[in-house]
């Protein structure tokens, strides 16, 4: 009896030393190895089934917020009766209605099984864009726009978080650079779109009524698809074998990442806000859209010059081939050097920074040089995508990573809320440009002191480790819910002390 029960226990204590996750309801060792061969094919297969299904969800988002550019060139203003003011508000309503969701939504991440929560979102988004084609004034446009933006609130934050279950870190950077992709290629589509609506004389709705069913019925049909399709994390991935699923959960956690957990801790919401770094996330998201409504009057700026409706269409379209490119440069940038990824965020900055000063030199009589110069102002999804990729890379903790990921985008919203205000003054818009110069430098001095505080963080972290002061394993504390120090815990950046910051 007692030699049973000291099996038993001997049993018991290995199996909470060994790393173990619990795997189609049996509990899995995850201790092994796997060949390099292995490792390819698997990310090969992620790479084909997930991130197809955040580059969709993606791109519908991005031309659901550029719809009202064009929009706006196809009748919206003059068949609602809007002021230049008006007009403003119906992009800074949008986001405002993003703001509002975050503070639910940061709870609910974090609560429910993520992909199906934003499945449901999206669904909501596309019924919601659909309502955009009815109003009649602006009252009933505006409230609509709020809601579209509640719905949307989900999306952005939860890719970031998705990001970080499936990839490891030195992959963050480039899969997050493919699905902010889309956001060029809905310019560039969206412009055709709604070229080829315009275009068509025999629709018996105006043209901006049309554009919003159709990118609504697309929005709720991939809403549907994600839900049903998107798998829930790792241990329930529909398209991977048992074998598979354990080499998947081997690779994470050699970055100690646990996957998506249903749990709210106060311990990390409390260490998030005492967190400077946690605070620079949400400036960057401030900062790196304060320059967006570039991306929504630059239609209205080259319509001014004396085009007409089609030709601003095709002219605003390279603009997305343009922000495409740059991104795509940035990310070749982060492969040469891997360890500067702040660094290479200050080098994109440089690009928009030119196309707002040409804009704000140029008269509107310059033509093509001040069409090329809206280009590159529209640049800001290039570094937008390395600073999210650092988001992904350099948080853990289940609780903390969402609210991270949420201050991003409450300063993103943030941003988006008052930086259309600043856009009233037709056709220049001087007050605007100057506010995206200031920005942009704020920006840059803003990740230079995240560099510093990561570089810090890492020497304090080495020299810890040195002395042995530091649990290069694990330890207690915040961030650590159990006491387990596994892999698999659902330890925060802080509180795992042998993770490094990527700067």
């Amino acid at each position: 009896m007692d030699a049973t029960s000291n099996m038993d226990k001997t049993r018991l204590s290995d199996e909470k030393r060994r790393p173990s996750q619990v795997l189609s309801g049996d509990l899995v060792d995850i201790t092994g190895s796997y060949t390099p061969e292995e490792e390819k094919a698997l990310v090969r297969k992620i790479d084909k089934v997930i991130l197809p299904f955040m580059c969709l969800v993606f791109f519908l988002q991005y031309l659901d917020k550029q719809s009202l550019s064009y929009a706006g060139v196809f009748g919206l203003i003059d068949d609602l009766n809007l002021t230049n003011s008006q007009y403003s508000w119906c992009s800074s309503i949008f986001y405002i209605g993003q703001l509002v969701s975050e503070y639910p939504f940061i709870y609910l991440m974090s609560r429910l099984p993520l992909t199906k929560f934003v499945g449901i979102t999206v669904i909501l988004w596309g019924i919601t864009c659909t309502c955009l084609a009815a109003p009649q004034n602006y009252a009933g446009f505006a409230a609509v726009r709020f809601l579209l933006g509640f719905t949307e609130g989900a999306v952005s934050p939860a890719f970031v978080t998705i990001t970080s279950i499936w990839w490891r870190r030195e992959e963050h950077a480039f899969r997050t650079a493919l699905w902010v992709s889309m956001n060029g290629i809905a310019q560039v589509l969206g412009c055709l779109l709604m070229y080829g609506i315009g275009k068509n004389t025999s629709l018996g709705l105006e043209p901006w009524r049309t554009l919003f069913l159709i990118c609504g019925a697309l929005t709720i049909a991939s809403g549907v698809g994600f839900f049903v399709l998107m798998p829930k994390g790792p241990t329930d991935a529909w398209f991977l074998s048992e074998r598979e699923k354990q080499v998947l959960l081997l690779r994470m956690a050699k970055d100690r990442e646990g996957g998506d957990k249903t749990s709210f801790s106060m311990s990390q919401f409390k260490e998030t806000m005492l967190d400077p770094k946690a605070w620079c996330v949400f400036w960057f998201g401030v900062l790196v859209t304060m320059q967006s409504p570039v991306l929504t009057f630059a239609t209205l700026v080259i319509k001014s010059i004396g085009y007409s409706q089609l030709q601003t269409m095709l002219y605003t379209a390279p603009s997305g081939a343009v922000q495409v490119a740059l991104l795509w440069v940035g990310v070749f940038f982060c492969y040469l050097f891997p360890r500067q990824r702040t660094l290479v965020v200050i080098v994109l900055c440089i690009p928009p920074i030119v196309g707002n000063i040409l804009m704000l030199i140029l008269p509107l009589t310059s033509g093509w040089a001040l069409i090329g110069s809206a280009w590159l102002a529209s640049c800001i999804t290039a570094s937008m995508s390395v600073l999210l990729s650092l988001v992904a890379s350099n948080v853990k903790g289940n609780t903390k990573r969402a609210i991270v990921n949420a201050m991003f985008f409450i300063g993103y919203c943030a941003g988006c809320i008052a930086s259309p205000q600043l856009w009233t003054n037709r056709p220049k818009y001087l007050e605007g440009l100057i506010t995206a110069l200031v920005t942009w430098g704020l920006l840059m001095v803003t990740t230079v002191i995240y560099r510093f505080l990561c570089v810090a963080d890492n020497r304090q972290r080495e020299k810890d480790a040195q002395t042995g002061l530091g649990l290069e394993s694990g330890g207690s504390g915040p961030g650590f819910e159990d006491g387990s120090d596994t892999p698999l815990a659902d330890l925060t950046d802080k509180g795992d002390r042998s993770f490094r910051y990527v700067w």
